[in-house]
């Protein structure tokens, strides 16, 4: 049965979908300008509009960072290798 030995693993896998929401976070949270045009709450005299958006610089870069450790874990897991 050639199927079964060359079946190859999902596309679509649950490890995808949290890379997918960590990169896809960032634009909904930036894209949905209704939620962050305000002045308050104001931090250290900044407002909102302002420090809301240098909050996602930083969880921007998490994020994105988080997705590529996990997307060499899925390579490495597909290739065979070390899951670690």
């Amino acid at each position: 049965m050639p199927d079964e030995i060359d079946a190859k693993p999902p596309v679509v896998t649950p490890m995808r979908v949290v890379i997918a929401l960590c990169l896809l976070a960032p634009f909904v949270a930036m894209l949905w300008v209704g939620s962050y045009a305000k002045v308050d709450p104001t931090f250290i005299g900044i407002p909102f509009f302002y420090w809301y958006q240098m909050l996602w610089v930083l969880l921007s870069t998490s994020l994105t960072m988080i997705a590529y450790k996990l997307w060499q874990r899925d390579q490495r897991a597909r290739k065979g290798g070390a899951s670690a």
